[in-house]
Parts: structure tokens; sequence; C-alpha cells
């Protein structure tokens, strides 16, 4: 049996873990058995912090989103309480950005959300409220009249319709039937 020797694939672990701690201090970029150690450690961090800042991150937002609240006379929770009153739905990244970039509309927003508040609801949710009821008042007149041309007329339908209609009715053998049969059937 033929010797095996580990040499190539030792090398080409040790060079790989050089290599990916490439930049570290003293002989933790140096030695294998530091740098596999601070390697270790390294990618505890990276998954730790990864988390950590998405804290972080919210954080900063809610600072900035508070710091102009304050300018506006209204606090942070407060103004989140009546925007979701409002039903605006924006997120912090977002209101962070707009309250540093664009102060007339973060303005704006305090100003929903204070009419929000105190239970008035913004002309524009007023507006979509009466929209969707017309909407609605709408559809439903449409689908009256649509029943009575299906009855009408059911030649302009599919087979799968018509197959569903005939299971409706209670048609025996309506499975195998044809368009023209169906028709017949359900005349």
């Amino acid at each position: 049996m033929a010797r095996v020797k580990n040499g190539v694939v030792v090398k080409q672990r040790r060079k790989k873990i050089l290599k990916a701690a490439k930049g570290y201090f003293g002989s933790k970029h140096r030695l294998i058995k530091t740098a596999k150690e601070q390697l270790m450690h390294s990618r505890v961090y990276a998954y730790r912090d990864r988390r950590q800042n998405k804290r972080n991150f919210r954080k900063l937002w809610i600072v900035r989103i508070n710091a102009a609240c304050r300018e506006n006379d209204i606090s942070y929770s407060r103004f989140i309480n009546g925007l979701s009153k409002a039903g605006v739905t924006v997120n912090r990244k977002m209101l962070a950005e707009i309250a540093i970039d664009q102060p007339k509309t973060f303005t704006d927003l305090v100003a929903i959300a204070k009419d929000a508040l105190e239970g008035k609801m913004p002309k524009e949710a007023k507006a979509d409220a009466k929209k969707e009821t017309v909407k609605e008042e709408k559809k439903e007149t449409k689908k009256a009249p649509a029943k009575k041309e299906e009855k009408q007329d059911i030649s302009k339908l599919t087979v799968a319709e018509l197959k569903k209609m005939a299971k409706e009715k209670g048609i025996e053998g309506y499975t195998s039937m044809k368009k023209a049969e169906l028709l017949e059937k359900l005349a």
C-alpha cells in the first residue's frame, strides 16, 4: 500500500488561516496557533456585532427623530403614537432622514400626528376613506348585473366555468361533457 503524505493539504490549510488573519497585530498574523485563535474570536465578535449594529442604528434614528420632535413641541412617544393613529406607516430610518434633510416635511408629519392625537382625522385620510366607500359601492352595483348577464348569455363562458355551474346545479356526468352538451344541459 502506498504511503499517503498530508504536506500539501496542511500547507494549504495553514495558508488559508494566515490569509484570513492578514493585518492582525504582532504574532496574530504570523503564527498559525495564535492566528487560528484570533480568527475564532474575530468571528464571534463579528457575529455578535452584526446584531448590535441593528440596535445601535435604531437608537441613533430615535435620537434624531426625538431631537426634531422637540423642535416642533412634541415628544417622540406622542409623535410615534400620533402617526400610528393617523395610519402613517414610515419606518424610523426614513423618519430620521426626513428630519435631517427635509424639516418642512417633518413639520407636516408632526401636524398630522398632533391632529390624530386630538381625534381629528387628516383631510387626506378622510378623502381616502370616502374613495374606498365609493369604490365598494361601485363594486357591489357592478356585481349584481354581471350575474344576470351570466344567466342570459352562458355561451361566452369557458368550459371550466360551465362545469362549475353544472356541478352547482347537480347535473350528473358533467366532467366528461363537451361545451355544446354543457350549454344544452344548463339552458
